[in-house]
């Protein structure tokens, strides 16, 4: 099968061919911006209720000679919140953080994975490099010109960001064992790996590996009208029939 040259192509572990669509440069900023203003939100919340708190009175006014407990509960929070927000989320949301869940994308390993933390810290480590000069202009560049859309962080660290639910199960290895609504050893395993992925795929995209699957098994009523849970359905009685049988 042909891959489009946006598409990171993994194996399973059962030797079924997993498709993730790389998300392009525009999804990458929007999420980027969306988490930008919730890190500012956050930031700016914590630093008005704790300078509230310090000065004991309606003023947000920082101190003129700020002691070292200004620092500690005001300023160095709030700093804390703004650098290490992509980092502690990331990691805590298995390559998500909020912009990214709203945009449908997520942080993944060249081999489909979920990163380590130290690729997490590799990758953020590099946000220094990417925001040269300003406004991320590093990296805003290298996504535009590198053919998987990755900046400087992505390159060090081995990682990808991919759209969530366009993931696509391989069809191409779905075989016809003898005997109607029999299956092979190899279709058994797409059949099972489907069914497993079931939630975090397209419906459209799950419907038409359905109907692929139960055809060239030629499962009955294969060609009939089915909603998306009797399509379901019908491929679990297919595993389970197939495994009374076996």
């Amino acid at each position: 099968m042909v891959r489009a040259a946006h598409d990171l192509v993994v194996d399973s572990v059962t030797g079924v061919d997993v498709s993730m669509a790389v998300a392009g440069t525009g999804a990458r900023a929007l999420a980027f911006l969306i988490d930008l203003v919730i890190r500012s939100v956050l930031v700016t919340a914590w630093y008005v209720v704790a300078t509230l708190i310090y000065n004991g009175a309606w003023s947000l006014q920082p101190p003129i000679d700020p002691e070292g407990s200004w620092y500690l509960y005001v300023a160095l929070p709030a700093a804390g919140i703004y650098v290490l927000y992509h980092l502690v989320l990331e990691i805590a949301m298995r390559g998500r953080t909020p912009g990214k869940r709203m945009v449908g994308v997520r942080l993944v390993t060249r081999n489909g994975a979920v990163p380590s933390s130290a690729a997490f810290i590799v990758r953020n480590v590099f946000r220094l490099v990417d925001s040269f000069p300003v406004g991320y202009g590093v990296g805003l560049i290298t996504s535009l010109i590198t053919r998987e859309h990755v900046r400087v962080g992505d390159l060090a660290a081995g990682t990808l960001l991919v759209y969530e639910n366009r993931h696509a199960l391989d069809a191409e290895r779905i075989t016809v064992k003898p005997g109607r609504g029999r299956l092979d050893l190899d279709t058994a395993e797409v059949a099972s790996e489907l069914l497993s992925r079931w939630n975090s795929l397209d419906i459209h995209v799950r419907e038409r590996l359905a109907r692929t699957l139960l055809a060239r098994v030629d499962a009955p009523g294969a060609d009939e009208p089915a909603t998306d849970s009797e399509l379901r359905g019908k491929i679990e009685r297919l595993l389970a029939s197939e495994g009374a049988a076996s």
